[in-house]
């Protein structure tokens, strides 16, 4: 099943972020690599695809897991947490309707 992982940014968290994007990223591409990711991707702090020095406001991944124990798992360990990016993270079950 999906799961959608929302997630909220403390904030000014563009300089954490950026201490962390490499291995958020790597596990990601591991998700993507095993054909489980749907969509993944931060939500800009301003409206704009690239929001500069004015960062991200937080993140949504979708992606497939056996469980909702497994979803809420996976994203305790992302390094975006141990690097405190995060404020707040909600795991949720996703059902894909279209396209």
């Amino acid at each position: 099943m999906y799961y959608a992982i929302i997630s909220e940014d403390v904030d000014n968290s563009l300089p954490l972020r950026q201490t962390a994007r490499a291995a958020h990223l790597e596990r990601l591409q591991k998700l993507k690599a095993e054909g489980r990711l749907l969509v993944a991707g931060p939500h800009p702090a301003i409206d704009t695809p690239d929001p500069g020095n004015a960062g991200f406001s937080g993140s949504l991944v979708v992606a497939e897991f056996d469980s909702l124990v497994a979803a809420q798992t996976w994203a305790d360990s992302d390094p975006y947490m141990d690097a405190g990016v995060y404020r707040k993270v909600t795991v949720k079950p996703f059902k894909v309707v279209l396209p």
